[in-house]
């Protein structure tokens, strides 16, 4: 952890390089739970390479790391991510498996066996700084009331946040924040955003209130549930609710839609969860692509239209949506290791989390190798998409004009 402090220290005083050519950052966080660590580990990587987000947007646990950095300086905000999840993750009975190598379960088997173990402690014993078992259990309270209605309670996570963030700072605005949640009584979802209202732990709180392990959230006499029960990922707020401005967008999502046809029950209840969870990514990528080509194009022609078919009311309600807005998309997706089963959005133990972190981290390196993914797109829709995939691990990028082909021989598009 001190040679990881130290890079992001030395990248904060000495720029790793100019800032892109694009008027806003946005960094768009996936739900997961535990999973939540590799966006973590995405940060450091971003940080260390003085990428620093105007915007940030989550659900679930991808709405708590995003208060985690709205909330705080850029020279604090390592560390305060380092402390929620190292928080929330101690475990006096596995934690021997993170410090002592010669201990640590080696071999798929035993990986598989120990995550089962520490899971199930989970929903035991809950998480430190997170949230602990209802006692007396759901099914032991009156009818109608709130704790009747969850298996866990997140009191300690309020504490957490009111620790960890600066919710003074999130509403000045120097990060734009956005979170969503879903109204349990209208079934809509629900954007909290600094740039309309006053953010505060309970906006967070809401956004991972997933039922029935969590309890519903009040804000201002309406209850809200975990915003990934309707959609899992923030990725088309920036284009339907920014404020018109070229983007380089980090989508980082925890849940693969790709995957192989499960064998057993327990591999269906896996393969259930990432494609339920995945939220059609790349489905909303391409749909968006096709639009922005449309906006390009209505832009260009509405710069040859005669002036007075300009002023004509047709012409301004049509320039309300034309736009030669530029943006890049870089996708960076968690792959599961094969012993991780249905119970990873759960397993919180120091050793997986280290592992989660470690792949982010790694992932978002990687990607930024690539030169093109920084650079302005050059082509008729104006949208990029850089999708980190297995084999673009392997791929050596050469110039923009082979960018497309070698997009299809690599899984990126």
């Amino acid at each position: 952890m001190h040679n990881v402090v130290r890079n992001v220290e030395r990248n904060r005083t000495s720029r790793a390089r100019p800032r892109p050519p694009f008027e806003c950052i946005a960094l768009l966080l996936q739900g997961g739970g535990a999973l939540g660590a590799y966006q973590a580990g995405v940060y450091q990587a971003l940080a260390e390479a003085d990428l620093h987000p105007d915007w940030v947007a989550g659900i679930s646990i991808g709405a708590i790391n995003s208060a985690i950095i709205a909330g705080n300086p850029i020279v604090e905000r390592f560390a305060k991510l380092r402390a929620f999840w190292e928080g929330i993750t101690v475990n006096p009975l596995f934690d021997w498996t993170a410090t002592a190598d010669r201990f640590a379960p080696k071999g798929d088997f035993a990986r598989s066996f120990f995550n089962q173990m520490s899971a199930a402690w989970a929903l035991v014993g809950g998480a430190p700084g997170f949230f602990n078992l209802r006692q007396p259990g759901p099914w032991l309270q009156p009818a109608g009331c709130l704790e009747a209605t969850s298996f866990y309670e997140t009191k300690l996570l309020k504490a957490t946040l009111e620790r960890l963030v600066d919710f003074d700072r999130i509403n000045a605005g120097e990060t734009r924040l956005t979170v969503g949640a879903v109204n349990v009584r209208t079934g809509n979802l629900v954007r909290f955003d600094n740039a309309t209202l006053t953010i505060r732990p309970e906006h967070v709180m809401a956004s991972g209130s997933l039922p029935p392990g969590f309890p519903a959230v009040e804000i201002e006499g309406e209850d809200y549930w975990d915003g990934g029960l309707i959609s899992n990922t923030p990725l088309q707020w920036i284009f339907e609710h920014g404020r018109g401005q070229d983007t380089l967008a980090f989508q980082v999502d925890l849940w693969s839609a790709r995957g192989e046809f499960p064998g057993n029950v327990s591999e269906v209840a896996t393969r259930q969860k990432e494609i339920q969870y995945s939220s059609r990514t790349r489905a909303c990528t391409s749909q968006f692509k096709r639009l922005q080509r449309i906006r390009t194009v209505l832009a260009s022609l509405l710069e040859k239209l005669p002036d007075d078919l300009k002023a004509s009311e047709e012409a301004k309600m049509l320039r309300s949506v034309a736009d030669h807005k530029l943006y890049n998309i870089v996708h960076l997706i968690y792959r599961s290791k094969h012993y991780e089963g249905h119970s990873k959005d759960y397993e919180f133990s120091r050793l997986t989390m280290e592992d989660h972190w470690r792949a982010g981290y790694n992932d978002a390196v990687r990607t930024l190798r690539h030169q093109e993914v920084l650079e302005r797109p050059s082509h008729l829709e104006g949208v990029f998409t850089f999708d980190l995939a297995h084999a673009a691990r392997e791929c050596n990028r050469r110039d923009r004009a082979s960018v497309e082909q070698e997009s299809r021989n690599c899984g990126l598009r």
